[in-house]
């Protein structure tokens, strides 16, 4: 099986493309690949409960539903730092239990760096 990193850069302002990146990611798990995302710009937004609990896009379906299946599946979450600062989006609310299990998602804060580390890390990368 692969290795496959999702980038996503849309936010709740692109419900559609927003909850795609997170379906492909779904998708990705469900045929057994190791998945990771790197969230920024607008994206980082869609880590906050209420966007999660909300956010539908057409056709794609709803984000809750496909974050839960990927903090199911151990699938670790990368925020860019500065994204998340200018947003004002900490780790601590980033990592808070939002899915009721009380272990939360694996959840990273990272600099651009970190994301050109991981495009090379993994075998194939998407971005939404």
């Amino acid at each position: 099986m692969s290795t496959i990193l999702v980038h996503i850069t849309h936010g709740p302002e692109h419900p559609t493309r927003a909850a795609l990146g997170f379906l492909v990611a779904r998708s990705a798990v469900a045929e057994g690949h190791s998945v990771s995302l790197f969230l920024a710009g607008d994206a980082v937004q869609l880590m906050r409960e209420a966007v999660l609990d909300t956010l539908t896009g057409l056709g794609t379906g709803r984000l809750r539903e496909h974050y839960d299946a990927l903090v199911d599946a151990g699938c670790r979450f990368y925020l860019s730092g500065m994204s998340c600062k200018s947003r004002g989006i900490d780790l601590a609310a980033a990592t808070a239990a939002v899915d009721g299990s009380g272990t939360g998602p694996r959840v990273e804060l990272a600099m651009p760096d970190v994301l050109v580390k991981l495009a090379l890390e993994h075998d194939r990368m998407f971005t939404y």
